[in-house]
């Protein structure tokens, strides 16, 4: 007679596969609220929790735009769907770190949710809809560790120097990321023809901005440099993924400014942006120390 598995055997089998449905859900939420934002639809649906005072679901008064903006809401619960899924696998393996990251993604998505409510009840105010943006940012983040928190055997940590430079590399890309908001700000692309922009200069913030990136990659070839002398061939890798990223994301930047904006690239440019919270992160975690693997192969070993 075939005996099933052992339970937490069978959901530590489904935790990656849900961690990495988190982390492309959440990426990919970034790139439909910027299809959001480009398109004008960003009060499509003119009020919240509800698409209009008189209901819940948008109508076709609204138009093409209220079903953009509604479209996204709805994705909403996808990733919830999603996260939730992923933090009952992480229980049911019994595996405490997944459980604890896996937690923070789970509350997060709901609280984003009633961010995005806020930025529409204060009719896409600038700062409010880039705090929006960044905590899907940080929950990408959160999301790396989770993944790698599932991806094996224990590893020593890399030396001092080395984890020093990589949060100091994270630290940078967050300050571009932040520009990067202030300049989206300032620009053309508000969510809708009526929302007040900050008043900064976007010629300016762009300057103020590619500086902030020249820094980045800087500090990433120093990293590179430093993990290839020092041997830590994991966190050189790593930081080559994210050299390549920077590079591509300047690319499609410098592209965007030139063109003047064009809608297409500016949803790019944000689907780089996420890429970007995912490489830095996976830079920072690449140096740091396991202690042991959490794979569903170790488990299922461990259980026989």
């Amino acid at each position: 007679m075939t005996l099933s598995p052992p339970r937490p055997v069978t959901a530590a089998r489904w935790l990656r596969p849900l961690a990495v449905a988190n982390l492309a859900a959440n990426i990919a939420i970034v790139v439909t609220g910027g299809a959001v934002r480009v398109t004008g639809s960003g009060l499509g649906c003119p009020t919240w929790p509800r698409c209009t005072e008189e209901s819940y679901v948008v109508h076709g008064e609204l138009g093409v735009h209220g079903a953009i903006e509604f479209g996204n809401r709805m994705l909403t619960f996808v990733l919830v769907a999603i996260a939730v899924a992923c933090w009952v696998a992480a229980l049911r393996s019994r595996q405490g770190r997944p459980l604890a990251l896996a937690t923070v993604v789970a509350f997060g998505i709901p609280a984003q949710a009633l961010l995005g409510g806020l930025t529409v009840r204060t009719d896409l105010n600038p700062w409010v809809v880039a705090l929006h943006l960044l905590v899907s940012m940080a929950i990408i983040g959160v999301c790396v560790v989770l993944l790698d928190s599932l991806r094996g055997p224990a590893r020593a940590a890399a030396p001092t120097t080395v984890r020093r430079l990589t949060r100091l590399v994270l630290a940078s890309a967050w300050v571009v990321l932040y520009l990067g908001t202030v300049v989206t700000g300032s620009g053309p692309h508000s969510g809708d023809a009526d929302s007040r922009r900050t008043g900064l200069d976007p010629q300016v913030m762009s300057h103020v901005h590619a500086v902030a990136v020249y820094v980045l990659v800087a500090l990433t070839l120093g990293l590179l440099v430093l993990a290839h002398r020092a041997g830590q061939e994991r966190v050189a890798r790593a930081a080559g993924l994210l050299l390549t990223v920077e590079l591509a994301q300047g690319a499609v930047g410098f592209t965007q400014y030139l063109l003047d904006l064009p809608e297409a690239l500016v949803v790019l440019h944000l689907l780089g942006a996420a890429l970007l919270s995912a490489a830095a992160t996976w830079v920072v975690v690449s140096a740091g120390q396991r202690s042991s693997g959490s794979s569903a192969t170790e488990t299922n070993s461990s259980a026989r």
